[in-house]
């Protein structure tokens, strides 16, 4: 049987760019294959520039704790493809198998008869088609890039629209200002359907997200007209809407960031029409959630073993500016709890500001380790990135991979073991997990 990486090959001889933000490839596909958008569960649409997977984890723990079958849309993958579909069922969905995942995409393939249309436009087609012929409560669909023309605005009436926290990223197909890429991302919001927006960390973007909403007539739902508020007391999440109060344990996931990003979750499914859930849905959901790659503790598998001995081994594939600044805030938090030396080990692409994102660490991170990022032709040389980050005050040096970088710690003698934080890239995520042997479940 043909696999789905030799069709996913064969998908890019099919249109000539990689990205080419478009809604006209896509519906005519959809139409030839029957229209399965119009037969999908409750839709929850996710968009922003940070966040997003987060706060889709959060969703769908809470969902599947309050005993709901959950089909989840998420990209990019980190080591398989097959990680960008999960197939609801009740107890906990799973990743789409190998089998039906070549059977969509054949029908897919042969439905397109060879009409230009790109890879991630022609995979979302196959998605949309297995969601809609896999019974569940409920599908998160995580936007691709910006919201207005992705490939996953063939929507007409979400039960919900959310859009996370608004930054700098993908200028080249977003704009280079504020407004101009919260005005992509709002393109999600349906008229007469609830549109959420996260606590948003640029007044900016907060505005256009909420003026975008109100010229649309979609119903705004956002934390500046008190809809719904969400903070840390005592270490534990309060989060309170005109439904009530909640107080909840603090998010499995780390940084002071998932505070808000699971807000945001619980703010999303009570508007959707899920607030009659028990506590107990939300306490457990806030306490199970997962999201590989993202501020993940490596304590199990190959890396931790080449690391010298105590030391904390941490992976996270943010990227730019301000994922960078949660991620150093997480890091800073860490070491408030333990006076520990931190090292990055840092890959990243060139499409990516990595001035910016290294400024952040500046007196916080001891030392950074530039490593390579294999099979991508766009990421940066090591040496390029240890010079970036050396622009900035950082004390550098340069390894050949991420394991070589591991094994450089031993050469130190520490006051105490270090906290190693690998970041820069989910690419390099992806790589860091398949080389450890803890793939994404």
């Amino acid at each position: 049987m043909e696999s789905s990486d030799a069709l996913i090959a064969r998908f890019l001889a099919l249109h000539p760019k990689t990205i080419d933000l478009s809604l006209g490839r896509i519906q005519r596909l959809l139409t030839q294959l029957g229209n399965p958008e119009r037969r999908l569960p409750p839709v929850i649409h996710v968009a922003g520039t940070n966040g997003k997977g987060s706060t889709i984890a959060f969703m769908r723990a809470i969902l599947e704790s309050a005993g709901l079958a959950v089909h989840v849309y998420t990209s990019p993958h980190l080591v398989r493809f097959h990680e960008r579909i999960r197939l609801g069922k009740f107890g906990g969905g799973q990743y789409v198998t190998e089998d039906r995942l070549v059977e969509a995409f054949r029908r897919c393939e042969a439905v397109n008869n060879a009409e230009p249309i790109t890879v991630f436009e022609i995979t979302t087609a196959a998605a949309i088609l297995l969601f809609a012929e896999e019974p569940a409560d409920v599908l998160l669909l995580e936007v691709g890039l910006g919201g207005r023309f992705d490939a996953t605005n063939v929507i007409d009436k979400p039960a919900a629209a959310v859009v996370t926290p608004i930054g700098h990223d993908h200028a080249e197909y977003l704009g280079t200002t504020l407004q101009a890429i919260a005005k992509e991302k709002a393109g999600i919001f349906k008229r007469g359907c609830p549109a959420i927006i996260a606590p948003q960390d640029y007044v900016e973007a907060d505005q256009t997200l909420v003026s975008e909403a109100e010229r649309i007539g979609a119903s705004p739902i956002h934390v500046g007209q008190q809809d719904f508020s969400v903070h840390e007391e005592g270490g534990r999440l309060v989060y309170q809407d005109e439904k009530g109060l909640l107080d909840l344990p603090r998010p499995k996931l780390i940084g002071r960031h998932q505070f808000t990003n699971a807000g945001t979750a619980i703010a999303a499914l009570r508007a959707a029409g899920f607030e009659k859930f028990e506590t107990s849905a939300f306490e457990a959901g806030l306490s199970r959630a997962e999201w590989p790659g993202r501020l993940q503790r490596l304590s199990k598998g190959r890396l931790p073993e080449i690391a010298p001995p105590g030391c904390e081994l941490w992976l996270d594939g943010g990227h730019n500016a301000d994922g960078g600044r949660v991620l150093a805030a997480a890091m800073a938090d860490q070491s408030e709890r333990s006076d520990t030396p931190l090292v990055l080990i840092a890959g990243m692409l060139g499409t990516k500001d990595a001035q910016a994102f290294f400024k952040n660490f500046s007196g916080l991170a001891r030392e950074v380790i530039a490593v390579p990022i294999s099979g991508q032709i766009a990421a940066r040389p090591a040496e390029e990135v240890a010079a970036i980050a050396g622009s900035v005050g950082l004390t550098t040096t340069v390894a050949a991979s991420v394991e070589s970088a591991l094994a450089s710690l031993h050469k130190y003698v520490w006051d105490r073991p270090p906290r190693v934080l690998i970041c820069g890239s989910l690419y390099l995520a992806g790589e860091v997990l398949a080389a450890n042997g803890t793939l994404p479940e």
